[in-house]
């Protein structure tokens, strides 16, 4: 939470929250899709996607693209819906909400490597979770895909100061978070709580963004920071990260998030951490798949 009386950084804040507002059917759209598999409505789903025709575009570019191999072209949304399912029409949404915030020439982060890093987290987060015992492995998925939306905040609002702080973390192959704080007076996660709190996000997510780089100081009673902290590190160990190397050694099991996961979590300790880092070697063709297809196309 920003709580500075540094008046530069409290103009800056403000500066934030002119950010513009979630497309109307994101709200709506997320609660539909956060439902059992089972309880969906499909007609809902179709009749909130009709309502956003740029998100309706993606997912008919999507369906028929040779990503999916359909004999036939799906021609309607509800011919879409089917063909990429539940999981995917979401990754579509949150993806195209948060990438169409930024013109291209904002963007700081490449976004092929800013979504590879958001997707690579999530496929990460929703795996660790399921072998840990966390039990909802899909809102693990969701708040990786979205703990790095303060990213696109800097990007859009702080975008030739944002320029200066990713070559200085590039040269020196400092964590960008900590650049970030150096250089400008807070980091990522702060404005992206603010942006959290603007789309109205569930609070367990918004938590997720806000201290997934200081889980000591956040809330207890939230097992996703820890999750997504440790899947955000583990995603950079293995080159998921935001497009270039970091300079320094990280020990998972020391990690405080870790110790705070093996309390709550005790499946954590029959973790093989050297097979789990090179199950995702496997990922990544999957990351890189998903990401061109959703972006070549647009």
């Amino acid at each position: 939470m920003i709580t500075t009386t540094n008046p530069e950084l409290r103009k800056r804040v403000e500066k934030l929250r002119s950010l513009p507002s979630s497309p109307a059917v994101l709200k709506p759209l997320l609660d539909l899709l956060r439902q059992p598999p089972d309880n969906i409505p499909l007609e809902r789903v179709v009749q909130l996607v009709s309502y956003e025709k740029t998100i309706a575009a993606q997912l008919l570019r999507i369906a028929n693209s040779p990503l999916y191999g359909r004999a036939r072209p799906a021609e309607s949304i509800q011919a879409a819906i089917v063909t990429l399912g539940i999981q995917r029409i979401e990754d579509i949404l949150l993806s195209n909400c948060i990438g169409n915030l930024i013109p291209p020439e904002k963007w700081v982060v490449d976004p092929g490597v800013f979504w590879r890093h958001s997707f690579g987290c999530a496929l990460v987060c929703r795996e660790f979770a399921q072998r840990i015992g966390y039990g909802d492995p899909e809102k693990a998925y969701l708040a990786g895909l979205l703990h790095d939306i303060g990213i696109v905040v800097n990007s859009l609002a702080y975008t030739e100061e944002y320029r200066v702080v990713l070559a200085a973390a590039v040269e020196s192959g400092r964590p960008l978070d900590e650049q970030e704080q150096e250089t400008l007076g807070f980091r990522h996660s702060e404005s992206g709580a603010i942006l959290a709190k603007t789309w109205q996000l569930p609070p367990a997510i918004a938590e997720v963004i806000e201290w997934h780089h200081a889980v000591a100081h956040g809330p207890e009673g939230n097992p996703l920071i820890a999750i997504v902290h440790l899947g955000d590190l583990l995603c950079r160990l293995r080159g998921l990260g935001y497009g270039y190397e970091e300079w320094r050694a990280i020990d998972l099991p020391a990690d405080p998030a870790w110790i705070e996961l093996a309390k709550h979590l005790p499946k954590i300790a029959s973790i093989d951490l050297a097979r789990f880092t090179l199950d995702l070697d496997a990922y990544v063709v999957r990351i890189t798949t998903l990401v061109d297809g959703i972006f070549s196309l647009a």
